[in-house]
């Protein structure tokens, strides 16, 4: 498996923001956002084993895991590894870019799911698989970035003619326009999270955060 970087750290992101864990990023994307801010790990990284992989997620104190990228689903023993972590006792956090299918994984309460819905603005939004939302549960997430007006509103209509079981998320590109994000959010009455990247108000651009 070819891994760009491993380190501690609380979630920055999504449903489980604050919670620290261990992040595993693997290298490749088969996407190409335009607003991407780990451009870094579509090429750099370097071959580990499943159990090199876990003899690093071991010198961490944490029982939760963030397999994250790039896109991890396109490591080919991502799903044995999900296995073996659960097996382990750890809880998995998945983050992927709604692009490939989840019919593959586990069914665990253990495993949870956080996927992109890409916007107009990433470039990449005709590349989603909505097949995947018949396969969220309540315990998943999924999640928009919202870079400007138009962005959210394919995100309102997005919601208004799709069947979400699991948590709605909006998070504004970079941390910017939060206010106005908010603002639009409770105006229109929508019943999802908008949430910050919280790694990045603490420690701004910084790696391995």
């Amino acid at each position: 498996m070819k891994v760009n970087e491993i380190f501690y750290s609380i979630q920055g992101e999504g449903t489980l923001i604050g919670i620290p864990m261990v992040f595993v990023r693997f290298t490749g994307c088969n996407l190409r956002c335009a607003w991407c801010d780990t451009k870094y790990a579509w090429e750099e990284g370097k071959e580990m084993s499943m159990e090199e992989i876990i003899g690093e997620i071991r010198k961490y104190k944490s029982n939760w895991v963030c397999l994250t990228g790039g896109e991890p689903l396109l490591q080919k023993d991502i799903y044995k590894l999900i296995d073996r972590l659960i097996n382990l006792g750890y809880r998995v956090l998945l983050e992927t870019n709604g692009s490939l299918s989840l019919e593959d994984l586990p069914c665990e309460e253990q495993l949870i799911v956080d996927m992109d819905i890409k916007t107009p603005s990433s470039g990449m939004s005709n590349f989603m698989n909505l097949e995947n939302l018949e396969l969220l549960g309540p315990k998943d997430a999924i999640k928009f970035v919202i870079a400007d007006e138009n962005d959210y509103n394919f995100m309102k209509e997005f919601i208004k003619n799709h069947e979400i079981k699991g948590e709605v998320i909006a998070q504004p590109e970079g941390n910017k326009n939060l206010k106005w994000l908010t603002e639009k959010v409770l105006e229109d009455g929508l019943n999802i999270r908008v949430l910050p990247q919280l790694h990045k108000i603490i420690w701004g651009d910084r790696r391995g955060v």
